[in-house]
């Protein structure tokens, strides 16, 4: 009896914007495709970013085979660095997707085994035969992929659209996914972030329609926030800026190192003369200037947040500049990003969002493209991915509709685990799963620190430091008071004052051995101030006892 085939979920499949990463196991042998992260919302405080818990991987580390990567954007590369350093595998991705991952993974100072592929190509790993599909999205070089397994052939879609007219002319491979289709598909995976929406996605092209408009009517300078990742965007924006003879000014580190891998690669052309550096711009008059830069999603430490703000160096808003948000709002961000635009505003720009004008379209098929897809390649099972629950539960229904057995069609949890095998497909359990926060680029915080920070947000921090002598267990100084967020000091000392008397009050009634033991000492404090400060105030600061033992 042959081995089931094990699709084990471990992020992607309850948000949208990060985390995607999916095991495919059989036997002995496990392909991981995706490696993602997700930025924090805002209630993550102090969190630089997210990534899967991938700690099933650790434990199976030796049965990964390989880690296939469908497109460079952060939600499928950002864990790589992470990744790499528990689970040494190699990896499998397009040249640009590979450019840019080699780019972070510099950056982090891990090291990998990288294979170049290119679409129609096939590689062998373990039991798994892997075919490059090539598909339309927001990113150059993206692709799906078509898994032979023992069990049966599985497509995975990674993210897609169905753009008739690319930017780089680079059509989807529809014949490649009907040839699935005919050959008894087993199981597929498809992209569901615009399951709720109906008709067709837009074509990347009519971004450039919008842009012209733009170009045309604009007098002064043009800058233009998008992902430095979407590579058919930037080529957009330098083309028109061509057109109407604009010199390009890029800004922003990794705007700079996405353009210059994607030129020597070959995804990206910009004409040298045109390329200027931002030193050059007190030097050139305000209609031949076009900036491109980063910051669309309200980064509070972007170059579009530091203009608005008016803290960039050599960028400063005036009246007469056009700024351009060429990128959805990922939700969570609007806040951000609302606040951004009040400010350039208030400068005197004019901005120009999703909301106002055609400037951004969606990189993810709509509802007749994702039923294409079903009936393209005729999947015996279907797992939507790639999306919160009401995105997956509306794919879902649509498969339904397509003809695909309720039975058929698995929502799964992240971490839940489907088999399949000779009798059919069922869930078989779940397997640890989670989300990591990471604090800048090596420490991982747990959500017990995050509730720390959001109790000094809230109420404040209250310090109490008290003098032991440790031999008698005798008070020689303190109990002093400092807070910070709680109260003003020099506003209230009488507040401060009580504090301090309840403070020695409880301190002189403990036993000598309890004052002795510094770690019994804080506790108490810890837990008398904890209830007092409720009690009389309805407050809840984070109390930090310091005992200093001479």
């Amino acid at each position: 009896m042959s081995e089931p085939l094990l699709l084990i979920p471990l992020g992607g499949l309850e948000e949208i914007g990060g985390l995607n990463m999916m095991a495919l196991q059989y036997g002995e042998s496990i392909l991981v495709i995706d490696s993602g992260l997700m930025f924090p919302e805002e209630d993550m405080l102090g969190i630089d970013f997210v990534i899967p818990d991938f700690s099933y991987l650790v434990e199976n580390k030796e049965k990964v085979k390989a880690i296939i990567i469908t497109h460079g954007h952060e939600d499928h590369t950002g864990a790589l660095p992470f990744l790499l350093r528990s689970v040494q595998a190699p990896i499998y991705a397009t040249r640009l997707t590979l450019g840019l991952i080699k780019e972070k993974l510099k950056e982090y100072k891990v090291e990998a085994e990288m294979h170049p592929v290119r679409p129609r190509e096939t590689v062998s790993i373990g039991p798994f035969e892997v075919e490059f599909i090539r598909v339309t999205h927001s990113i150059v070089d993206g692709v799906a992929l078509g898994i032979t397994t023992p069990m049966g052939r599985v497509v995975h879609t990674g993210d897609f659209k169905l753009d008739p007219t690319p930017v780089d002319g680079e059509l989807m491979d529809f014949h490649r996914f009907a040839e699935y289709g005919e050959k008894n598909t087993l199981l597929l995976l498809s992209d569901s972030t615009n399951a709720e929406k109906g008709g067709f996605t837009f074509s990347e092209k009519e971004v450039r329609r919008a842009f012209d408009d733009i170009f045309a009517r604009a007098k002064g300078r043009i800058i233009i926030s998008t992902f430095a990742s979407n590579i058919h965007r930037i080529q957009q924006a330098i083309d028109v800026a061509v057109m109407f003879g604009r010199k390009i000014i890029l800004c922003g580190r990794s705007m700079v190192s996405n353009t210059q891998i994607a030129l020597d690669l070959g995804y990206l052309r910009l004409p040298r003369e045109t390329w200027m550096k931002i030193e050059d711009l007190k030097d050139l008059e305000d209609k031949d200037v076009a900036i491109i830069t980063t910051g669309s999603q309200g980064e509070p430490m972007s170059v579009l947040s530091r203009i608005a703000v008016g803290e960039h160096k050599q960028i400063q808003i005036k009246e007469g500049d056009t700024v351009i948000l060429s990128a959805k709002m990922i939700p969570g961000n609007e806040r951000s990003i609302g606040r951004i635009i009040n400010h350039l505003f208030r400068r005197g720009a004019t901005v120009i969002h999703e909301k106002v004008s055609e400037i951004h379209v969606s990189g993810h098929a709509s509802k007749e493209e994702l039923k294409l897809m079903m009936n393209l390649v005729k999947p015996k099972y279907f797992v939507p991915i790639h999306g919160e629950y009401r995105n997956l539960a509306t794919h879902a229904n649509l498969a339904v509709k397509q003809g695909i057995p309720k039975e058929n069609i698995f929502i799964l949890d992240n971490g839940e685990v489907l088999e399949i095998n000779s009798e059919g497909a069922a869930r078989a359990g779940k397997v640890d799963s989670g989300r990591i926060f990471i604090d800048g680029k090596t420490g991982d915080v747990e959500e017990m620190v995050l509730r720390d920070r959001m109790r000094l947000a809230h109420d404040g921090v209250v310090i109490v430091i008290i003098g032991v002598e440790k031999l008698t267990g005798n008070i020689i100084s303190g109990p002093d008071v400092i807070s910070r967020g709680f109260i003003f000091e020099d506003a209230s000392p009488e507040l401060i004052a009580e504090v301090k008397d309840f403070l020695s009050t409880t301190v002189s009634g403990l036993d000598k051995e309890i004052i002795a033991d510094s770690q019994l000492l804080q506790a108490k404090i810890r837990s008398s101030l904890k209830k007092y400060l409720r009690n009389s105030m309805d407050r809840r600061p984070m109390i930090m006892p310091i005992v200093m033992e001479v």
